[in-house]
C-alpha cells in the first residue's frame, strides 16, 4: 500500500478519470479524492484551493489534472469562452493552489497542440501551431502551469477512447450493429490510446514524479495507425467484416474543427524517464474489447 500519497483527480467522473481510480487502486493508493465537474468546477479558484487543502490533509499530494472541455468541434462554434475557461483557466488555478500547498500536478494534455504537418512523430520540444480552439486553450493549460511556481508535468495523449461516455471506438461498434457499410478517414495519422493503459501510466508517473526531471512528457499506446485503420480493428474484434468499413479523406468529410492529419506522438522520453510503456495499440484494443469497453 502506498500509505504515503494522497491523490487528488479532477473530471474523476469523465472517461479518464474513472479509469484513474481504477489505476490508484490497484496501486495500493488508499487516498484518493475523485470529484466529478458537478463536485469540483476548476474553473473557481476558491474551489479549487479548498479542494487541496482538504486533499493535502492526508500527507504528499499528487493531483492528475483529467478534467478538460472536449468537444472539440463545439468550441469552434458556440464554446471558445468555456473551452478556455476549463482547459487553459482551470489548470492555472490548480497550479496556483499546488503551488501554495506543495502539491504535484500532472497536467493531461493533447496531440491537438500540434499542427500536424510534420512527417514524422510529434516530439516534446517540437513546435507546437494548434489550429482549433480546442488545441489553442489546451496549449495555454500547459503554458500556464509550466509557466506557474508549482512542481508539474504535462503529459499528452492522444485518440483516447474507454468504457465510458463517447468515443470513436464505442461509435463504431455501435455503427457495426446499424449501417451496412461506414466511411471512415484514411489519411489521418495517431495513437489510439486505451484510458485503462494510460490511466496505469499516469499513476506510475504519480508515484515517482520526484525522480523524473522531464516536465513534458508523451504517453501513448505504443505504434499509430489511422482512423480508417482503427474502424477496421473495432470490426474485427466484434466479428463484424472490416470491408464494410471504407476509406475516405479528410475533404470528404469535413468538420468544423480541423484534426491534425499527424497526430503521433514520439513516447520515447516516457521510456528514457524509466516509465512503464504502453503495449502496442492492436493489443490494448483487444484487451480493451474483452475487458467490455463496449459494453452499454
Amino acid at each position: 500500500m502506498n500509505l504515503d500519497l494522497s491523490l487528488l483527480i479532477t473530471g474523476g467522473a469523465g472517461q479518464l478519470g474513472r479509469d484513474l481510480v481504477l489505476a490508484a487502486a490497484r496501486a495500493g493508493i488508499s487516498r484518493v479524492l475523485a470529484p466529478g465537474s458537478a463536485e469540483l468546477d476548476v474553473t473557481d479558484p476558491a474551489a479549487v484551493s479548498g479542494q487541496v487543502v482538504a486533499a493535502a490533509a492526508g500527507g504528499r499530494l499528487v493531483v492528475i489534472n483529467a478534467a478538460a472541455y472536449t468537444a472539440v468541434d463545439a468550441a469552434e462554434r458556440q464554446g471558445a469562452a468555456r473551452a478556455h475557461a476549463v482547459n487553459a483557466k482551470g489548470p492555472e488555478n490548480l497550479a496556483s493552489a499546488c503551488a501554495a500547498h506543495h502539491a504535484h500536478l500532472v497536467q493531461v494534455s493533447t496531440d491537438y497542440v500540434f499542427g500536424g504537418h510534420g512527417a514524422g512523430p510529434n516530439l516534446v520540444d517540437g513546435p507546437t501551431a494548434p489550429q482549433t480552439v480546442y488545441g489553442q486553450t489546451k496549449l495555454a493549460g500547459e503554458r500556464a502551469v509550466l509557466d506557474s511556481a508549482a512542481s508539474v508535468h504535462v503529459v499528452r495523449t492522444a485518440w483516447l477512447y474507454g468504457a465510458h461516455g463517447a468515443n470513436f471506438v464505442r461509435t463504431m461498434a455501435r455503427l457495426a450493429g446499424e449501417c451496412a457499410s461506414v466511411r471512415v478517414v484514411a489519411d489521418q495519422y495517431g495513437n489510439p490510446t486505451w484510458t485503462a493503459d494510460l490511466a496505469d501510466g499516469l499513476i506510475a508517473l504519480a508515484l515517482t514524479a520526484d525522480r523524473v526531471p522531464a516536465r513534458v512528457l508523451h504517453c501513448t499506446n505504443a505504434s499509430a495507425t489511422t482512423w480508417y485503420g482503427l474502424a477496421r480493428a473495432v470490426f474485427t474484434e466484434i466479428g463484424a467484416d472490416p470491408d464494410r468499413v471504407q476509406p475516405c479523406s479528410t475533404e470528404e468529410f469535413p468538420r468544423p474543427a480541423l484534426r491534425p492529419a499527424n497526430s503521433v506522438l514520439d513516447t520515447s522520453g516516457w521510456a528514457a524517464a524509466g516509465l512503464p510503456e504502453l503495449r502496442h495499440w492492436r493489443d490494448a484494443l483487444h484487451a480493451a474489447v474483452i475487458a467490455g469497453v463496449l459494453a452499454g
